[in-house]
């Protein structure tokens, strides 16, 4: 006796209209992303000057969505920007268990862009020198970062290119407040700590959301991080989880956290290294960006509907009247 055959289910002109319209759809956002992506990254090079004529820019590459997208956007850049630079792709393996060593040489090849992979196995004196369950990431981004400053030397390499993004810039600021009691963040651009190189991070605009959709787009070969990225708890994931559930919550919170970077005001701070408070006296004359005492702060929200917007000078001093506290309300304040 014969098996019997299943038949096939052949898709209706109906489904393959739908599938082609969904494959348009899916194309024309990818196609809105990757140029919103390569904007945000031009943008960031030209508002930092990041990279200038002649320059030779080391890339470098962990093999995660970040990096990756970094390298692809910059190849793209580099063919249409006005400027002449140069770029070489940096990998360092640190001899983690299980890396996947052929990865990364494979596709720089294949994109054809020049590479090193600079072999040190920093893993071994990670293990050995921090105890099973702490956090490896302080000793490790030490080691590799001599590692990488003495590997851009040997290039004759002007700059070095990170892949930090907005979200990076943002959880590094609020680590440093929680953490540091500093208010200190992540800059685009900035001399190295022996002073001998600059870096750049060009995908500072950029949001991890967008870049992980490019990523997955542009099939990029991801290797995962087994050293520190597997490691729970961490605080910087603390940060990831609470940024995150902001932007999820409150469309619009983190776009102006982050712009918030760009717009600072030292005066309405308490830094008395960046602004003389102990020497300032009152002028007598109107004082753009003084202190409005008594109002709401500006950009804090707008009037309920139907109150009207005054500022304290247009309010006759007669309605202006101090009334005793009660002992709650000086508890209250």
């Amino acid at each position: 006796m014969n098996d019997a055959v299943s038949p096939q289910i052949l898709s209706t002109p109906e489904d393959e209209a739908a599938l082609a319209a969904q494959a348009k759809r899916h194309a024309f956002e990818m196609n809105k992303l990757s140029k919103r992506l390569h904007r945000q990254v031009g943008q960031a090079i030209a508002d930092f000057n990041m990279i200038e004529d002649g320059d030779k820019v080391m890339v470098c590459m962990s093999g995660g969505k970040d990096s990756y997208g970094m390298l692809d956007i910059l190849m793209n850049l580099q063919k249409r920007a006005p400027i002449k630079f140069e770029i070489v792709a940096v990998n360092l393996d640190q001899k983690q268990p299980g890396f996947p060593e052929h990865v990364l040489p494979e596709y720089l090849t294949k994109v054809g862009v020049p590479f090193r992979i600079e072999e040190q196995d920093t893993y071994s004196v990670v293990k050995k020198v921090i105890p099973e369950g702490k956090t490896t990431c302080s000793l490790c981004s030490r080691l590799r970062r001599g590692i990488l400053y003495r590997v851009a030397n040997e290039l004759g390499c002007t700059k070095i290119a990170l892949g930090h993004h907005r979200d990076d810039i943002l959880q590094t600021l609020f680590m440093n407040m929680f953490f540091g009691s500093k208010l200190k963040g992540m800059p685009p651009k900035l001399v190295t700590d022996n002073g001998e190189h600059v870096v750049i991070r060009p995908m500072a605009y950029c949001a991890e959301k967008d870049l992980a959709a490019f990523a997955e787009h542009r099939e990029f070969p991801i290797i995962p991080c087994n050293l520190c990225g597997s490691q729970d708890g961490l605080q910087r994931q603390q940060m990831r989880e609470m940024i995150n559930d902001w932007d999820r919550r409150f469309p619009g919170r983190v776009d102006n956290l982050f712009t918030s970077l760009s717009s600072i005001v030292p005066s309405h701070l308490m830094d008395r290294n960046l602004y003389p408070f102990q020497t300032i006296k009152a002028s007598g004359r109107p004082e753009a960006g003084g202190d409005i005492a008594f109002d709401e702060d500006e950009g804090c929200g707008t009037p309920a509907d139907g109150a009207s917007s005054s500022t304290l000078a247009s309010i006759p001093v007669s309605v202006i009247k101090r009334r005793p506290s009660t002992d709650d309300e000086q508890l209250d304040d």
